[in-house]
């Protein structure tokens, strides 16, 4: 399985599968990741790359001890579709 990496350089939450990127753009504030953009290459769209990019991303922040602060719609949707994830939110 693939894993979502972070790329501090970049300013982005990464996950690639059968080639193709989804990718979360992000700005820090102290402890505090707001979420501008999520995207996924059109080919991996409908199939749940975003949903597990999503995922993987929290699970960083939270091994972290960060926050996050979605702003993109698709971001600010899958959280509030798992409440499991909502102690994340700051």
């Amino acid at each position: 399985m693939n894993q979502v990496t972070d790329h501090p350089a970049r300013r982005r939450f990464e996950l690639e599968e059968e080639g193709k990127l989804a990718f979360a753009n992000y700005r820090r504030e102290g402890n505090l990741l707001i979420i501008p953009h999520v995207e996924a290459d059109p080919a991996l769209r409908g199939r749940g790359t975003a949903g597990r990019l999503m995922a993987g991303m929290l699970e960083i922040v939270r091994s972290r001890g960060e926050k996050v602060r979605p702003i993109c719609g698709y971001a600010v949707a899958w959280i509030r579709r798992h409440p499991d994830h909502h102690d994340l939110i700051g």
